[in-house]
C-alpha cells in the first residue's frame, strides 16, 4: 500500500538496528471530549483521574478533566490513549524553536 507524502514526511525513523521503530511527530485527536489519542509522547510525568501530565516532543502537555483513564500507552511508538471527560488541554514550557524564525529585536523589526 502506498503511503501519502505528508505521512512520510511526518515520520521519523529511529535507528536501532533490527526492529527500528517509527516515531511520529506530535499531534492529538479529541473525539466528543471523551476519547483522546496523542502521538509524539516522550514520557508520562504524572496522572490521576483529574489530570494527565505528558512530555511530548513539542513541550509539556496538561490534560485536565474528570474520570481520566490511560487506556493505552506505548512509549516506544510515542502514543497514548486517554478516556474520560476532557475539560482543557494546555501546553507549558518552551516547545522546540522554529527553524529560521528570529524572535529577538532585529527579527521582529525586519519581519
Amino acid at each position: 500500500m502506498k503511503r501519502g507524502r505528508a505521512l512520510e514526511e511526518n515520520d521519523e525513523r529511529l535507528s536501532g538496528g533490527e526492529g527500528a521503530t517509527v516515531k511520529r511527530r506530535h499531534q492529538f485527536t479529541l473525539k466528543h471530549r471523551e476519547s483522546m489519542s496523542v502521538e509524539g509522547v516522550v514520557n508520562v510525568e504524572s496522572f490521576d483521574s483529574h489530570e494527565v501530565l505528558l512530555e511530548t516532543d513539542q513541550g509539556m502537555m496538561h490534560i485536565r478533566g474528570e474520570d481520566l483513564h490511560i487506556k493505552e500507552l506505548n512509549l516506544e511508538g510515542g502514543s497514548l490513549h486517554v478516556d474520560g471527560f476532557v475539560h482543557s488541554i494546555e501546553y507549558t514550557g518552551e516547545g522546540p524553536r522554529r527553524k529560521g524564525k528570529t524572535t529577538g529585536f532585529w527579527g521582529r523589526l525586519f519581519r
